[in-house]
């Protein structure tokens, strides 16, 4: 019998890696955080969108830090196993496939949003499946061909947002932004502080995932060089974007239009070249390519970690195979199954009066948190406990820089359980489903293959 293989190869260098990490976040700039206007107005929305850019940019300057030393598919899994042993794995791997399994669901059915302001009779629920097909497709073709499409799109979507700002800035005021621009009131009040913390999911959504190129880090050349630079780039890139296309975005009307919709940047563009204009157009379809990019990249992500899950005995073994293109194509399929569901479930399921959109993307700001928040303590432990573990990159300003994204990640995480109980409540039930399957499985860890990069030195 043919031995399964569970070895990926690395094939990718520095622009494919930073085209990962700001592909699979650059959705979040096109849709998702208008929805943060709704609970927090402009002004509000921006004191919350400032804060979660700090913590991500300290968040990822730590984050570089694990990722360089352990250079693992499995990412914030591999690091809490190492710091913490098995159950702290659990906790980080869980979390990180439940970010990485609702994100998609949210991007394809804006993507679907998008395509019906080209075709209207066109169902979005149906092109969102349309989308899981064809880049899960792509994705079991191999990791090369992949990660250079997403280089593309991501290149395309990254220009589109340059042009955007550039074509509504004749039409911008700083006065249509602040208008209204606190929640509750015309002014700052205690209702404002509160819709700032109620808006935390929504400002993290413009820069959820961007850890997912660390489980591209068994697949990349050189990881201790190459995955620094497209890091830190990646994270100066974004917080340029996020900060300036909200902004632009706020400026050209009424705002309040363009909260709690899918598609705000064509909106907004509507607002100041008309609607048959070409540039209107050019946005529609270009603007495609931020909402593949950040998904075609997240159904990576998804698949490394059920990958890495399965190989290390947390997930059942087939889901650790590889076909032909050296692809987990078991496991790209598993999250898709998910994905397509949550998509058909819209509609028939009513979360805090949320829309299936607002509930996925704070389901997956769920599990974000709770991964950052295990990602800095295993920093923190590593360091500790292994003091000679090779780092050729530091996390600079240690250990004031984790402890501030660590702090932040706290403030976050309560204000996610204080404002979105009910769907806390469900994202505690899916990690207890999966401790109840630890609990269950531990001939499988037993018998699964030896990882140094899993074992303390």
């Amino acid at each position: 019998m043919r031995k399964m293989t569970t070895q990926l190869k690395p094939t990718l260098g520095t622009l494919h890696l930073w085209g990962i990490a700001v592909g699979l976040v650059i959705s979040g700039e096109y849709f998702g955080w208008s929805y943060g206007w709704g609970t927090a107005g402009t002004l509000g929305f921006l004191i919350t969108a400032l804060m979660v850019a700090a913590m991500y940019t300290c968040f990822i300057f730590s984050f570089t830090e694990l990722t360089t030393a352990i250079p693992h598919a499995g990412g914030p899994f591999a690091y809490s196993r190492r710091a913490f042993g098995e159950k702290g794995g659990l906790i980080a791997g869980i979390a990180t496939l439940i970010e990485f399994v609702f994100a998609p669901p949210a991007i394809a059915m804006a993507i679907g949003a998008y395509l019906n302001v080209q075709f209207p009779e066109l169902d979005p629920r149906h092109a969102a499946v349309g989308a899981y097909l064809v880049f899960m497709g792509l994705n079991i073709l191999g990791v090369s061909i992949a990660a250079t499409f997403e280089l593309v799109v991501t290149v395309l979507a990254v220009a589109e947002l340059l042009v955007f700002m550039g074509v509504v800035a004749p039409g911008f005021s700083f006065s249509n932004f602040a208008l209204n621009g606190w929640a509750g009131e015309n002014s700052f009040s205690s209702a404002s502080i509160a819709g700032i913390f109620a808006a935390i999911p929504f400002a993290i959504w413009f820069f959820l995932a961007i850890e997912g190129a660390a489980m591209a880090a068994e697949e990349a050349k050189d990881p201790k060089r190459t995955i620094p630079r497209a890091y830190v780039s990646g994270i100066l890139t974004l917080v340029f974007l996020a900060i300036g296309v909200m902004i632009m975005a706020g400026g050209v009307g009424d705002w309040r239009e363009l909260s709690n919709i899918n598609d705000p940047l064509p909106q907004a563009m509507k607002a100041v070249v008309g609607e048959h204009s070409n540039w209107m157009h050019m946005l529609v379809w270009i603007g495609l390519f931020g909402l593949v990019a950040s998904f075609h990249g997240i159904i990576l992500g998804y698949s490394r970690q059920f990958f890495a899950l399965a190989r290390a005995g947390y997930l059942p073994r087939g889901l650790a195979k590889l076909n032909r293109f050296q692809t987990p194509h078991r496991a790209i399929l598993a999250g898709g199954v998910v994905g397509i569901a949550a998509i058909y479930s819209d509609g028939l399921v009513n979360l805090q009066g949320m829309s299936l959109t607002a509930a996925m993307i704070t389901m997956a700001v769920f599990g974000a948190i709770v991964m950052y928040i295990m990602s800095m303590l295993s920093l923190f432990r590593l360091r500790k406990i292994e003091p000679h573990l090779e780092r050729s990159f530091k996390a600079p300003g240690y250990p004031v820089v984790p402890a501030i994204a660590l702090g932040l990640a706290l403030v976050c995480l309560v204000a996610m359980v204080w404002f979105n109980a009910l769907i806390g409540l469900i994202f505690l039930g899916i990690m207890s489903a999966g401790y109840i399957y630890f609990q269950f499985t531990a001939h499988h860890r037993a018998n699964a293959p030896v990882d140094a990069l899993l074992s303390q030195a």
